[in-house]
């Protein structure tokens, strides 16, 4: 009985508000319908006066001294039924209606000498009968009369009764009365979906962060005993697409505290002083359930710098907020207990009066996954797809690089729909790869018109690309090149890059070389220069630039950077003079310079080889390494990574070199230095 009684549906509550509404439905439509019978024509003492003195009125009847309601004698509606103006008359009832004006004494004379007119102009007719009425209102009318007070007192109700649930609500409601009320979200710890450390792959630096903070709430007297004070607070910093709100979801779901939750545009609002008031009852509610933890998403919203663009604005409102996070953090009055989480992706135009010692103690560096990690988040957003059995999982992770747990994620989820579309099984290692250039170049654009002759120029350009590149050591490896447009490009050349943690001079203009190589290819084959190098111009400009003005390459500027990490300079000011302008833009001249003289010279050496690349794009229109390999050979990258990571000795191998032994090669004499091996899979970042 109990399983029945559970099963059964919970009828829908009555509410009485819908008594009103039909009640109103009601009587709008009688007023609107009628009773559905002819209405007597609207008339004025003008056509009334005529008809009395032309013997044609029987009766009057006049109700609240001003309508008066003329009933005409049954020979005249016969005659008159030929008149214009009495056409749509009534038959029964009263056949013309008009207002008296209320004064009956002067009505009842201007009767009378009507019928004297009749009498004078010989017109024998019965005298005009006049009565007078009284009307009383029915139930219907009393309504009417009384609804506009009737829907003003049911509205004050409900506005009422709101304000009364806002007020006894705590934080949860949305009455009127609960402007000033922080809307934060309280985790379910006993919630079945709950997100836990096992759904966030990677990240083990933050993690342990993140659990010696949930160690100590749930062991404080272990950490007591040793006289250590409980953290303040905690900044998630990274990139978009990181995981730092999924790794405050996953503290909710591992802390056995009470887990409050937040988004920092949740305290800006048009009132002035609500953004302050929230943030006091926000601290309020958790000093009720301390120790807990609370989570401010999006701490930037509020936390920006105090006193930036004044002149631009003169709302103080964010600032008074910030003002009052500031103080219920580490102010007069003491927290016991709260721990505050912060999650932001612009850490340098936070405050730095938030960003100290015992308001935020710690910075938790959320970064950008390295190969080991991303197979990780692969591994738990495969979990619900059908996959391909050879599909291989660390191939996928090397063909990410730079991409966010967020990007892993769309990428798995564009793989399935590519899969479904084209009416597959499984989701195979194909589908992921379709995937990656879809996120990555955008749609593909078979269809856009191109000639031979611009099909051509795009084959050249590719080749370009990838043979300098190819030639070069601290170039990027090649895994393929497309002459199929997709998104703004005409094609592309994907290569894989290294991820590395530090770059030098010849990194740079290897890279500078590469980026290069299509317009110089373009240029010495075709002797044409064309509009399609306009990203690489661009990045190759930046890449120098940041090479004199930031990481201080150039002999000439010295050993100074000009780079602001903390982004409060002046965006109207530079930070050198214009002789220095000067000589920064000359250097960067001649760095572009240098590397395309060294890209000139590749293409020069390698011409009837970027022909037999081109002409193999315009026939396949999409080629592998493995391709390439055919037409260059071995590339500079994998000759020079077998050269410094000599195999171990095995059947028919040679014996790994000792420390200062010298061998001879192609490249010239390299005496051998010993050190700590690399795996392929190590992290490195990008400048």
């Amino acid at each position: 009985m109990a399983e029945n009684r559970g099963n059964t549906p919970l009828r829908p509550r009555f509410s009485f508000m819908w008594f009103w509404v039909v009640v109103a439905i009601g009587i709008i439509g009688a007023s609107l319908l009628g009773d559905g019978e002819t209405r007597p024509i609207e008339g004025d003492w003008e056509m009334v006066n005529g008809l009395v003195e032309n013997g044609c009125v029987e009766r009057i009847e006049v109700k609240d001294k001003e309508i008066a309601s003329v009933y005409l004698t049954k020979e005249m509606m016969d005659s008159l039924a030929k008149d214009e103006r009495f056409k749509n008359m009534p038959q029964t009832g009263p056949q013309i209606t008009f207002n008296t004006g209320g004064d009956v004494q002067d009505f009842r004379e201007q009767i009378e000498r009507a019928e004297r007119v009749a009498s004078e102009n010989g017109i024998e007719a019965a005298k005009v009968k006049i009565k007078y009425n009284r009307s009383e209102k029915g139930w219907g009318e009393y309504i009417i009369d009384f609804l506009p007070w009737i829907l003003i007192i049911v509205v004050w109700f409900f506005i009422m009764r709101g304000m009364m649930r806002g007020a006894g609500g705590g934080g949860g409601g949305g009455g009127i009365m609960n402007v000033g009320k922080a809307r934060a979200q309280m985790a379910d710890k006993n919630n079945k979906d709950r997100v836990t450390f096992k759904d966030v792959a990677g990240l083990e630096e933050a993690k342990v962060e993140i659990m010696e903070i949930v160690d100590f709430l749930r062991k404080a007297d272990k950490y007591k005993a040793l006289g250590a004070k409980i953290p303040k607070g905690a900044l998630l910093a990274g990139p978009p697409g990181t995981g730092k709100t999924l790794l405050a979801k996953a503290v909710a779901g591992e802390a056995n505290v009470p887990f409050l939750s937040i988004s920092g545009s949740d305290f800006v609002e048009m009132f002035v002083g609500v953004g302050a008031s929230r943030v006091r009852d926000l601290f309020e509610q958790a000093k009720k359930v301390a120790p807990c933890i609370v989570f401010i998403d999006e701490i930037d919203a509020i936390g920006r710098a105090r006193g930036k663009n004044s002149g631009f604005s003169g709302n103080d409102e964010r600032e008074n907020t910030l003002n009052q996070l500031l103080t219920e953090m580490d102010g007069f009055q003491t927290n016991a207990g709260v721990i505050v989480l912060g999650a932001t992706n612009r850490v340098d135009i936070l405050d730095k009066a938030l960003m100290r010692a015992g308001r935020f103690d710690r910075q938790i560096e959320v970064g950008l996954p390295d190969v080991k990690e991303r197979k990780e988040i692969f591994d738990v957003h495969l979990r619900k797809l059908k996959l391909d059995a050879k599909l291989d999982r660390e191939f996928l992770a090397k063909q990410t690089p730079g991409f966010a747990g967020a990007d892993i994620a769309n990428v798995c989820n564009e793989a399935a729909l590519i899969a479904a579309r084209n009416d597959k099984d499984c989701v195979t290692q194909e589908d992921f790869l379709a995937a990656i250039d879809r996120i990555v170049g955008g749609l593909e654009r078979r269809n856009m018109p191109m000639t031979e002759k611009e099909r051509r120029s795009t084959a050249i350009h590719e080749a370009g690309h990838a043979t300098v590149m190819w030639r070069l050591k601290n170039c990027d490896p090649v895994l393929k090149i497309t002459i199929i447009p997709r998104g703004r490009s005409l094609g592309a050349t994907w290569y894989l890059p290294e991820e590395r943690v530090n770059h030098n001079v010849e990194h740079f203009m290897h890279k500078l070389a590469g980026l290069l190589g299509g317009r110089i290819a373009e240029q010495m084959l075709l002797d044409v220069t064309s509009t399609g190098a306009v990203n690489d111009l661009e990045r190759t400009t930046k890449t120098a630039y940041a090479m004199v003005a930031y990481y201080g390459m150039s002999p000439k500027v010295g050993n100074i950077s000009f780079y602001d990490a903390t982004g409060q300079r002046d965006m109207f000011t530079k930070p050198f003079s214009e002789q220095t302008a000067v000589t920064i833009d000359e250097e960067v001249r001649r760095i572009v310079d240098e590397a395309v003289a060294l890209t000139r010279e590749i293409i020069e050496a390698e011409r009837e080889n970027i022909e037999r690349l081109a002409d193999m794009l315009l026939e396949k229109e999409t080629i592998f390494s493995e391709d390439v390999e055919t037409i260059l050979g071995k590339s500079a990258q994998q000759a020079d990574k077998e050269l410094r990571e000599p195999k171990n000795a095995k059947d028919g191998e040679a014996e790994p070199k000792a420390e200062g032994e010298t061998i001879s090669t192609d490249e010239g004499d390299i005496t051998y230095v010993i050190e700590p091996a690399k795996s392929d899979e190590e992290t490195t970042k990008t400048e």
